[in-house]
Formats: structure tokens, C-alpha cells, sequence
């Protein structure tokens, strides 16, 4: 592979490189975002908008936040922001559970068993649907899934690097499908939540607000990668001579027959949690329902329950894994995985101070939504079709990425405009955050400021010693188009068709009253 020639599209990501390690940290991001929203506040707390506030009926007032009882109610409520930051414990309780599952081997061999009992025929489109199920672990995909394919691809006779670009597309590429729920769920619930909240104080949206999508969407992004990494990716690696040092190369290992009975008990245990939620929530009179025995409401205990269910269903298979296999052998064995799943996440909890400084900041001072009134005047002036509006959020969220590669971040950034000034155009926070989904997902494999972009070109320099990011950009550029513009389109026919994005969701915005 020539890695010396520049197409302009490699020139083009070059430059967005340079651009990118220019940009602040994402902490320091909000940091300055804060100090911006504070000094607007000031500035245009003293001009008169006509905009009507839909929530009071008036006219938008922007409160200014330099006074000096403003600062000191902020001053005063600086530690209440940070602990009532609601995406915060969602995050840090679901990861104490799937850190136990993960660092007890449960994941690793459960994702080794279904690649390794996969034909070859068969192997491209189970890489990618173990790659899109591994977002359920988070960060378990970029550590364990991508490098194991191209272990597997290499050992079945194919390109290594054909493998671990089509494991790339499914982690990062196609983030946003998943058959199952996972933590990224509640997560981005939470601040389209709050977004939508500056409009609507009232309103409510269910973290499993796009799980259909989410769950047909897989079946697209494995086709895609499927097709592509088949009759374009691999046949164009036929000439790249595999080169790594063997002794560097990994090896496939199989598991052992202690592995094995770990993994069959802990898969048991993990069934066998799913069947006793089944078995609690069938009867009218479970808990687990609201008081008119519905399951779906807001108000069912199932509903607020999501988080601690993933704990609970990662950490009890993962406990029975580690001490069957021999992981653990005392319980400090456990909680030293819960320690090092929370020492990962120390990065993020930094972040969600400043994130949720600004998130309040924002919401106080009105700014949010009077810029979503006044966006919503300008969306409403262009007269563009609805699908028009919503597609051109999945290509600015595309582009946004390829500067700002943290989601939660950049929706903590983006949520407060997009969600409000999309309601006041009657488009739901729900079809806002999956059109963001699709945006965010798809330039991932193609930004090198994704903090695991340079993992992926080491991971294919075991093979391939001149692989660079040049490289790996070429490899992934025909899987970022054609998830960006296919998943677009497919979101558009989805919507047509009017299936439900998810539970609770809708396509529409109706206010209250």
C-alpha cells in the first residue's frame, strides 16, 4: 500500500488533524464555554427580545449570571450541580457492573466462543455484529473485538487488516446500533432530558427512546460492512504483503476447558437473571409496574430501573466467571475490577464536573432558549421540508465529530440548541438525538482525534509494518460514506413508515396543554 501518495481526501483529514489538536481538552472546553455563557448572559440580559417564551407566555428574558447573587447562588449550589449531574451516576453505576464482567474474563471469552465457533463464510458479518454487541462493555470493542479479528481473519487465511477495519466499522462506525440496550442508552437520555426540559420542564424521555432504531439499524451496518469489507476493502488488500515480526503477531487462543465451564455457568447466570425479571414483571401485580400496571410508563420502577439492571445482570454472570475460572479467588478480586473500572472512568468524571457547570449555567441564564426560538424562527423562515432539517443535523453532528470525539461531550454540547430549536419547529427529542446518533457514529473511523484511532494503526502495524493513519483512513473512508448517506436514507424510509424509534418515542413534538 502506498502510504506516500495524498489524495485530497487524506489532505483533507490531515488538515482537520492539525485543526483538532489545536482545540483545548473537552474539560477545558466547557470550562470556556462556562466563562462565554456567564459573559452573554451579561451582555444580553440587557436587550428586550420579542421572542415568546413558550414555557411562560412572555416575552424571553436572558437572566444575567455575573451578579453578585447569581455568583453566589452558584458559588452555594456548585456542589449539588456536580452530585445532581444525572448522567454521572448512570455512567459510574452501570460501568461498576460491566467492569466486573469485563475484567473477570466474562466478555473476553464470551466474545472468543462466538467468533471462534463462526464458519468463514460467515466470519465478516459475525466480526461485525460481536463489534456492534460490544458496546454494551463500552470501551471493550476497541480493546478486545477489533484486535481479535484481525487474530481471527489472519489464522482463517484472510487479510489481518481487513479484519480489523471491518471490527473498526461495527465498534465505532455503527456506535450508535445495538441490539441490546447498553449505559450509552441512559446516557444521551439523560441530556436530551435536560435539553428538552428548557422548553418543556415537564417533559419526560425514556431511555430506551430509540432502541428499535438502534436494534434495526444493526442489521444495516452489518450488510454495509458485510458487503464492503468483502468486495472492496479485502480485495484491494490482496497485494499488501503481511510483513509483521511472527513472534509480534498474536495468536489465537482457544479457551480452556476451565474457560469454557466458567463461561457456560456465567452464561446460565446471566439467562437466568433475564427469566426471573421476565418471570417478576409478567404479573399485573409486580412491582416492576406503575400503579396502573403498566411497564412502559414513566413512573414503572422497570422504567428507573434500566442502570442498576445492567449492573446487576454484568456483575453476576461476571462474578461466577471470575471465581470458576480462577480470576478471583477472594472477593478483594472483585472489587479491585470495580476499582479499575472506576479508575478509566476518572477522565470522564473531570469532564462531568465542567459539563455539568455549563449544563446549568446555560439553563439558567435562558440563553438556550432563546437561541432555540430564534433558530427555530430562521428553520421556520427557510420553509425546508421537516426530513430536510433532521438529515442536516446527522451531517453537522458528522462534521462536528470529526473535531470533538467524546459523544456525551459533544452532545452535552450540542443537545441545548439542537433538541429545543427542533421542538419549536414540533420535531421530538427523539428523532433529534437518534438524527445526532447517526451523525456521531459515522465519521468516527475516519477522525484521528478519536481517542482510539491511533490504537487501530497500531493494532494493524502488527501486521503490515508501514501501515500509517493514511492507512487506516483509506481503509475506513468507504465505510464512513456509506453508513453516513445509507443510514440517513434508511432513517428517512424508517421514519416513513412510521415504526416507533423506540419506547415511549414519537417522530413529533406536542406541547402540553
Amino acid at each position: 500500500m502506498d502510504n506516500t501518495s495524498t489524495t485530497w481526501t487524506t489532505r483533507a483529514l490531515d488538515r482537520i488533524e492539525v485543526v483538532g489538536n489545536k482545540l483545548p481538552d473537552p474539560a477545558i472546553i466547557f470550562l470556556i464555554c462556562l466563562a462565554i455563557v456567564w459573559i452573554a448572559s451579561a451582555i444580553f440580559s440587557q436587550v428586550s427580545f420579542d421572542a415568546i417564551d413558550p414555557r411562560t407566555g412572555e416575552a424571553i428574558v436572558v437572566n444575567n449570571l455575573l451578579t453578585g447573587d447569581s455568583l453566589a447562588s452558584f458559588l452555594s449550589r456548585m456542589v449539588p450541580i456536580f452530585t445532581g449531574f444525572a448522567p454521572l451516576g448512570v455512567v459510574l453505576v452501570a460501568m461498576l457492573g460491566v467492569g466486573v464482567a469485563e475484567h473477570s474474563g466474562f466478555i473476553s471469552a464470551g466474545l472468543k466462543r462466538m467468533l471462534d465457533s463462526t464458519p468463514n463464510s460467515l466470519l465478516t458479518p459475525m466480526v461485525v455484529m460481536v463489534a456492534i454487541v460490544s458496546h454494551t462493555a463500552t470501551d471493550a470493542g476497541y480493546v478486545l473485538v477489533i484486535p481479535l479479528a484481525g487474530v481471527i481473519f489472519y489464522a482463517m487465511g484472510r487479510h489481518p487488516l481487513a479484519g480489523i477495519a471491518a471490527a473498526f466499522a461495527g465498534v465505532s462506525g455503527g456506535f450508535c446500533a445495538n441490539f441490546i440496550p447498553s449505559a450509552i442508552d441512559p446516557l444521551l437520555q439523560s441530556f436530551t432530558q435536560t435539553a428538552a426540559q428548557i422548553i418543556d420542564p415537564a417533559i419526560q424521555v425514556n431511555p430506551l427512546n430509540n432502541w428499535f432504531f438502534n436494534s434495526a439499524s444493526s442489521v444495516l451496518i452489518i450488510g454495509i460492512a458485510w458487503y464492503l469489507t468483502d468486495k472492496v476493502i479485502e480485495p484491494r488488500l490482496k497485494d499488501v504483503e503481511v510483513d509483521g515480526d511472527p513472534n509480534d503477531i498474536p495468536k489465537f487462543a482457544e479457551l480452556t476447558a476451565v474457560q469454557s465451564r466458567a463461561l457456560r455457568w456465567a452464561s446460565l447466570t446471566m439467562l437466568a437473571g433475564v427469566i426471573m425479571l421476565i418471570a417478576i414483571l409478567v404479573p399485573e401485580s409486580s412491582p416492576l409496574r406503575d400503579a396502573s400496571g403498566k411497564l412502559t410508563s414513566f413512573k414503572a420502577p422497570i422504567m428507573q430501573s434500566i442502570v442498576p439492571l445492567i449492573f446487576l445482570l454484568f456483575l453476576l454472570p461476571g462474578v461466577v466467571y471470575g471465581y470458576l475460572s480462577g480470576t478471583y479467588q477472594t472477593t478483594k478480586d472483585m472489587i479491585n475490577s470495580m476499582t479499575k473500572a472506576m479508575n478509566g472512568m476518572s477522565y470522564y468524571i473531570v469532564m462531568a464536573f465542567f459539563c455539568a457547570l455549563f449544563i446549568d449555567a446555560f439553563g439558567k441564564s435562558n440563553l438556550g432558549a432563546l437561541m432555540a426560538i430564534e433558530g427555530a424562527e430562521v428553520l421556520k423562515a427557510l420553509s425546508l421540508p421537516t426530513m430536510v432539517t433532521v438529515i442536516g443535523i446527522v451531517f453537522l453532528t458528522g462534521f462536528v465529530n470529526l473535531f470533538v470525539g467524546s459523544s456525551s461531550a459533544k452532545w452535552a454540547l450540542l443537545g441545548p440548541i439542537f433538541v429545543p430549536m427542533l421542538m419549536q419547529l414540533d420535531i421530538s427529542p427523539d428523532l433529534t438525538q437518534i438524527a445526532y446518533r447517526i451523525g456521531d457514529s459515522s465519521t468516527n473511523i475516519i477522525t484521528p482525534l478519536m481517542p482510539y484511532f491511533p490504537l487501530v494503526v497500531v493494532y494493524c502495524q502488527r501486521y503490515v509494518k508501514s501501515t500509517g493513519i493514511g492507512t487506516v483512513l483509506s481503509l475506513m473512508l468507504p465505510f464512513s460514506i456509506s453508513i453516513l448517506i445509507l443510514w440517513s436514507i434508511f432513517l428517512l424510509i424508517y421514519w416513513g413508515l412510521g415504526i416507533p424509534l423506540g419506547i415511549q418515542s414519537s417522530y413529533l413534538y406536542t406541547p402540553a396543554g
